[in-house]
């Protein structure tokens, strides 16, 4: 699985560079909270792809999760509680969207 093709192209050249120690720590926590080896990191941020934390990712589907229960208790009590319901959907579509939008600004 090491030296996997992930594009057109194998990637095959290699570099070193020197750090301190507290910015390796860093860029290893920095790809760990993306999801991503240190290398894909580098790639993304030199190459201006984008970077998603994977909780971020989680976080989102858990908003949607609860987004769904939410429906839920609108449909199950015939709307007697139809403007909180509606709020707190509301609420959480936002909530969503501005995350969704940092996501485009990595």
């Amino acid at each position: 699985m090491p030296f996997e093709v992930k594009g057109p192209k194998a990637l095959s050249a290699k570099i070193a560079v020197r750090l301190a120690p507290d910015e390796k720590a860093k860029l290893k926590e920095d790809a760990g909270l993306a999801a991503l080896s240190i290398s894909e990191l580098v790639r993304r941020r030199y190459f201006g792809r984008p970077i998603v934390a994977d909780a971020n990712l989680q976080m989102i589907r858990e908003l949607r999760r609860i987004g769904g229960l939410l429906k839920h208790v609108h449909t199950q009590s015939s709307g007697a509680y139809s403007a909180e319901t509606a709020t707190a959907i509301a609420n959480v579509n936002a909530f969503i969207g501005r995350l969704a939008r940092g996501f485009q600004e990595d």
